[in-house]
């Protein structure tokens, strides 16, 4: 079983794809204190939460077991992914749930600021009738100011335009051409500063965006401008921001987030023109159901075909034709592990055929850590080449357009002080991984379960010896695939078997003489 732990309120519906899963076992125990937190994080494999949990280097150093922490949002603010990638830890988040809430909530704001909705409303409820006091603002016409134009940019600008706002917007990254199609016009960062009615935020929390919204970023904007900031705390210089309102310079902020949530103080909050919320943007019941159900079967999808959807210290960018190879070079890395001896000095790593377009580093990766793997614990994709290179382990990768019979080809050679071996394997109708080759002989086989890797003289009577010991052992055989160069030479046999071959039965097949190798393999 694998152990789940679910320590922030996450919607237990959306869950469903892991609690109907006989697969895992799953444990829902929210506000923890930090010394439960780590009595209960100590024997899970999988953690998930949303923003409350801190995943500290502490919690991961207890959770000994962890192969993956998964977020229910966009953010990891509370996750040490440094820490969670030295220990061989998957981060994963949801970067699309919550995007349509996010936005909805930034227009809102935005809007409430304009009409001073809030202010308004709150006098209503002490029965005064201030009509007078609260002029607001149309949208229509105003230029609206875009930091960022990712997933959630994007919707707040295709809202923003039906609201008949100018759309300027600075973002390295964004689309040209989906810009010029909905009418978002592309300027420097330093244009959308200067020239906008109301700043929008859309970035994450790093070093370069913190505090990008400072007292000298103020000074350039104009006289009256609006801010708004739904991304992350720490965006905005909250303090710079305060002094702005008092001086009149900014007119409005609509608030989400904060430095410190709770907020430390609230002088900000309580200034009469901003209007703030306790960061509700993904506080939708639409948006919650979508994280849970996405990170659910991100989950899952990890455990069954060894993709990890939307990992955060992992490389990035593998098209979906190769992303069955994910589970192909992990399943072969352990295989070729397993009959080797002694310390590996080198791992070359080919991409053959149509997989030599592509970049292999993440299958790299997958295999190295498979190979580690085998030889110690605590190795997963995300530590691995660390691990490879502190065991002073050569690691090469190759692209070739030659697969011989095979679209796409990939291969594992291993060079230890006494040997070399070579696995190949490939992915047949879309998504069976597929072991082709061990050394220069062929074979076929579903590199998975328990096997026999053996190797010997290819005469009769090998395959009845091997059949006997084990069935005097009550050991049933699944499947017997035999690779030679020619009939009376050298043979790689491979025998799949129901459980595992205990030593004392291998000692008894190299008995023969014929048998010149035999090793036992689980995947």
């Amino acid at each position: 079983m694998i152990k789940v732990l679910v320590s922030d309120p996450i919607e237990k519906e959306g869950l469903a794809p892991l609690l109907d899963n006989p697969k895992f076992e799953v444990t829902i125990k929210t506000g923890l204190k930090p010394e439960e937190l780590l009595r209960e994080v100590s024997s899970a494999e999988v953690l998930l939460v949303r923003s409350e949990t801190k995943v500290t280097p502490t919690v991961l150093e207890s959770g000994k077991n962890l192969k993956l922490v998964g977020r229910a949002g966009v953010g990891v603010d509370n996750i040490d992914l440094a820490a969670a990638s030295k220990q061989g830890v998957i981060v994963m988040n949801v970067p699309g749930g919550n995007t349509v809430s996010a936005a909805e909530h930034t227009v809102s704001l935005m809007m409430a600021m304009a009409h001073n909705v809030a202010q308004a409303d709150a006098t209503m409820k002490q029965e005064r009738w201030d009509r007078k006091k609260f002029m607001g603002s149309e949208l229509v016409g105003k230029t609206l100011g875009l930091l960022g134009l990712g997933r959630v940019g994007r919707e707040v600008a295709t809202r923003a335009l039906g609201l008949e706002m100018q759309i300027i917007a600075h973002d390295p990254m964004a689309d040209p051409d989906w810009c010029r199609l909905v009418g978002v016009k592309l300027v420097p960062a330093e244009q959308v500063i200067a020239e906008a009615d109301f700043i929008s935020c859309h970035v994450p929390l790093t070093a370069a965006t913190k505090n990008m919204i400072d007292a000298k970023t103020i000074a350039k904007m104009k006289k009256g401008v609006r801010i708004i900031n739904c991304a992350r705390g720490g965006v905005v210089d909250e303090k710079a921001l305060l002094e702005a309102l008092n001086s009149g310079h900014v007119k409005g902020a609509a608030l989400d987030v904060f430095e410190s949530e709770p907020p430390k103080s609230f002088d900000l909050i309580k200034h009469p023109n901003v209007v703030a919320t306790p960061h509700l943007g993904a506080s939708t019941e639409e948006a919650q159901s979508k994280v849970a159900v996405q990170l659910a079967e991100a989950v899952v999808e990890f455990y069954e075909k060894g993709v990890a959807r939307n990992a955060l210290n992992l490389p990035a960018g593998l098209p979906p034709a190769v992303k069955p190879y994910l589970l192909l070079a992990k399943r072969l890395g352990s295989f070729v592990g397993q009959i080797v001896d002694g310390p590996i000095k080198k791992v070359t790593i080919t991409g053959a055929g149509t997989l030599s377009r592509h970049n292999v580093a993440p299958l790299t990766a997958e295999a190295v850590a498979g190979l580690l793997s085998a030889k110690t614990s605590g190795v997963t994709s995300v530590n691995a080449l660390g691990k490879a290179k502190d065991f002073g382990l050569d690691v090469i990768e190759v692209a070739t357009p030659d697969s011989k019979e095979y679209t796409a080809l990939l291969i594992i050679d291993i060079e230890t002080a006494k040997h070399r071996r070579r696995v190949s394997g490939t992915i047949f109708n879309t998504d069976q991984t597929r072991l082709v080759q061990i050394d220069d002989l062929s074979v076929d086989i579903v590199p998975e379960g328990h096997m026999i890797v053996l190797t010997n003289v290819d005469r009769p009577g090998v395959v009845g010896f091997i059949g006997t010991i084990l069935a005097a052992s009550n050991i049933n055989i699944a499947g017997y695939e035999v690779g030679r160069r020619a009939a009376g030479g050298e043979a790689v046999s491979i025998i799949t078997v129901d459980e595992k071959v205990p030593e004392p039965i291998l000692a008894a097949i190299r008995t023969n003489a014929l048998i010149l190798d035999v090793r036992s393999v689980h995947i």
